[in-house]
């Protein structure tokens, strides 16, 4: 087992320092520039964005709106990347690592917003009437004429949010389990734990898009505000060590110390990766959430998971990195979930370490379901035939038990090389494709400009109408001529 883990780590290496961190930062100071910063200048526009209902759909239920779909992505956003990602990132590449996660996240917001603009313009109507699929997959097929790209794309994600992630959700959930319930633990612990998980989770994966969206309606918001409680009265028993934490973070980016010793490239390396695996900027994954809504414009659902980035990355992750930082841990000896945990009980006391234990399960749960409809989605992109599904879901039950068992390093280091052989393919296809997105980005703003609430009517000058399937279609010329061209 050592030596599997070693070859992979040595893949990582080679894949994320000499090919993903450079394409990832080139990309999104490209989309920044070419959208005029949307993701700064728009921030308002997000709020107003995520907060609009969804229509009700012709069998009289409500379709996923525009918070539904931010929910779903934030269910697999918001997981144990947030928690054990996090502490990993500081325990590798110290404090600095927190600098460069932020950074990597407003720059990853623009690529967050070409990614999810791009796959509600090229979503395809699902079975249930008011319901899409879409993303990576069928904006290469409609978008690039490249089914075989779309193919690719569609199998990586599969195994890795279907089967990869959802193994490391499993595993980081018995570890916190481990620690709380020490008392408890034996050979007996960890199957019991990923027998429960599994149960649990094909309760939920055995419903529709719509079951999924209404359960991370409720369980996101609950798991969010349970921890940024605890993280806050963490911060606020240590207000005088704020000043000195944030002097660390920034010295720990840019200090001479990590310069001269090579700490600033681990630090940088630590904050993409985990900072990928936590807001999955650019990944390609949130595109199939965004897929799902019924928004009257696709720009609406770019913004609303480019914020989806900030509360990830710059709200949940930061919270993470001052329960650490303000507890004067020691970073040698404890990493992952085990070091947030020891942080928080450092602080708060004992129970603090019980909370976090259940937010660690909605979290990861939650993620559980965001994970099981992203590889859902892809499955159907692959095959219509219902087997198949039926199929994948109990695969993915067998992951989460599989994942329960498993040994936390090597789970964690095939999360990191399928998480960047899946961005790569991803970002190949939004990069030729990103000049649609900033189209529709000037389409919107002249509509707002005007003071009306945008409403999409697809032209041929945006993109090719046979690719859209999904948005009213018309001739340029039968609109006014000054709209964007």
């Amino acid at each position: 087992m050592d030596a599997v883990n070693s070859v992979v780590v040595d893949i990582n290496d080679v894949l994320w320092s000499w090919l993903l961190i450079p394409l990832v930062i080139g990309a999104g100071l490209y989309f920044t520039v070419r959208s005029g910063v949307v993701q700064l200048r728009m921030i308002p526009e997000m709020f107003r964005a995520v907060a609009e209902k969804g229509p009700v759909a012709a069998d009289g239920k409500r379709s996923v709106s525009a918070f539904g779909a931010f929910s779903i992505s934030a269910a697999a956003r918001v997981g144990t990347g947030n928690i054990a990602g996090v502490a990993t990132a500081i325990s590798v590449g110290g404090p600095g690592a927190v600098f460069w996660m932020w950074a990597m996240a407003t720059l990853g917001a623009a690529s967050a917003f070409v990614e999810s603009t791009l796959a509600q313009l090229y979503k395809r109507p699902e079975h249930e009437p008011g319901t899409f699929r879409g993303g990576p997959a069928y904006y290469m097929e409609h978008g690039l004429r490249r089914r075989w790209q779309g193919m690719i794309f569609a199998v990586i994600i599969t195994v890795t949010f279907g089967f990869v992630f959802n193994a490391v959700q499993s595993n980081t959930i018995v570890a916190t389990g481990r620690a709380t319930l020490s008392a408890l633990d034996g050979d007996w612990f960890a199957p019991l734990i990923g027998l429960c998980l599994s149960t649990l989770l094909g309760l939920v994966i055995f419903g529709g898009v719509r079951r999924i969206s209404h359960i991370t309606e409720v369980l996101v918001p609950v798991m969010a505000m349970v921890y940024l409680l605890l993280g806050i009265a963490v911060v606020a028993l240590n207000i005088g060590d704020l000043p000195r934490v944030v002097a660390d973070i920034v010295g720990g980016a840019f200090g001479l110390r990590e310069v001269v010793g090579g700490g600033i490239g681990v630090a940088i390396a630590q904050g993409i990766r985990r900072g990928m695996f936590s807001n999955e900027a650019g990944l390609g994954s949130s595109p199939n959430a965004a897929a799902a809504a019924d928004v009257s414009h696709p720009v609406k659902q770019g913004l609303v998971q480019s914020l989806g980035v900030y509360f990830d990355t710059l709200l949940i992750c930061s919270i993470t990195a001052f329960i650490i930082l303000t507890s004067h841990p020691d970073l040698s000896e404890r990493r992952g979930a085990d070091l947030t945990q020891s942080a928080l009980q450092a602080t708060l006391g004992t129970w603090a370490g019980h909370v976090l234990t259940a937010v660690v399960f909605m979290l990861a749960f939650s993620s559980m379901i965001g994970n099981f409809y992203y590889g859902r989605t892809n499955i159907e992109f692959i095959t219509d035939k219902p087997q198949v599904l039926t199929a994948f879901r109990v695969l993915v039950l067998l992951a989460v038990f599989g994942g329960a068992l498993g040994s936390v390093s090597l789970v964690w280091n095939l999360a990191d090389v399928f998480m960047g052989v899946m961005a790569l393919v991803n970002l190949t296809a939004i990069i030729p494709l990103g000049v649609i997105a900033f189209r529709l980005l000037a389409d919107y703003r002249a509509q707002r400009k005007a003071g009306v609430d945008p409403v999409y009517v697809h032209r041929p000058e945006i993109a090719d109408p046979a690719g859209v399937a999904c948005w009213q279609t018309t001739i340029a010329s039968s609109l006014p001529t000054d709209r964007p061209q």
